[in-house]
């Protein structure tokens, strides 16, 4: 059996996409280099290995039998579709740039923020039915310099996983505190702010940096237009850190959430050891 982890990297060579102004590419059109759908599902299998046993066509089977289509036949999605009701391949539609500098996402281009619900409450529980607090856990972030006791939980290894990145970010310089202390959150069963979808809080996997030196594109000059310059002030040392133990950033979204990581190792490289010391890089301009 091929490793999870080489599985992974192989197919994030042929994830891809396109996108014209409001519909997102197919998933079946090898002309505009999106990955089939037999790529996806597998890519997905290798990120998830504990809950998930392999695809059947355009069926991702969980390891308990569950079935679930990764297509679901509705075709081209505009933006808002898209993100309001994606089916499993959507969430793999847009490539995610793991590992790149600074950069000023295109229109509509949010890799990440399409999540299937019944997905990720097949995983991780839906919160509104008291599911996920009784797999969570706490750990202490920024271990020597706050010990702040943080709620995550304890599927997929998430909190193995944000307990390293902590530890990683506990050895930078102190002029990076600021941007990690407080935390602004961890668990928190609500939904995104202006709609009805559960945040990636609901099911204990994000956490919200120091709100203090973060940006929001709701907060921003001409939001209620959708029309908002992108704004950034997190160093990427701390980006980087959190990207190789599975945390994608909401500062690589056009809809930005410069606070925001979250577990989604389905769009990334290969996970960093549990064991081998995670440094800060220097910052790309």
């Amino acid at each position: 059996m091929v490793p999870a982890s080489i599985l992974r990297a192989c197919l994030g060579l042929l994830l891809g996409c396109s996108a014209s102004h409001g519909t997102l590419a197919g998933p079946d059109n090898a002309s505009d280099g999106v990955a089939p759908t037999a790529a996806i599902g597998d890519r997905i299998v290798a990120a998830y290995p504990e809950a998930l046993e392999r695809t059947d066509g355009n069926w991702l089977i969980w390891r308990d039998g569950t079935r679930m289509a990764l297509d679901d036949g509705a075709g081209l999605k505009p933006f808002a579709a898209w993100l309001d009701n994606p089916d499993i391949e959507d969430m793999l539609r847009l490539p995610y740039p793991a590992g790149t500098g600074a950069i000023d996402p295109p229109s509509e281009s949010d890799p990440g923020r399409a999540r299937n619900r019944a997905f990720f409450n097949k995983m991780y529980g839906d919160c509104r039915k008291g599911e996920v607090k009784p797999r969570l856990t706490t750990i202490a972030w920024l271990p020597t310099k706050t010990r702040q006791q943080l709620a995550v939980t304890t599927v997929n290894g998430v909190a193995a996983r944000l307990e390293a990145v902590s530890k990683a970010l506990d050895r930078l310089p102190p002029e990076f505190d600021a941007f990690l202390a407080p935390a602004g959150g961890t668990y928190n069963c609500r939904t995104i702010a202006g709609t009805n979808r559960v945040s990636a809080h609901g099911w204990g996997i994000a956490i919200d940096l120091a709100v203090s030196r973060s940006d929001y594109w709701r907060w921003a000059p001409g939001a209620a237009s959708g029309k908002v310059a992108y704004r950034n002030r997190i160093p990427l040392e701390i980006v980087h850190i959190f990207e190789r133990h599975g945390f994608i950033w909401g500062g690589r979204w056009h809809h930005y959430d410069t606070m925001h990581f979250e577990y989604r190792p389905e769009l990334l490289p290969p996970l960093a050891s549990l064991e081998a010391a995670t440094e800060g890089q220097t910052p790309e301009k």
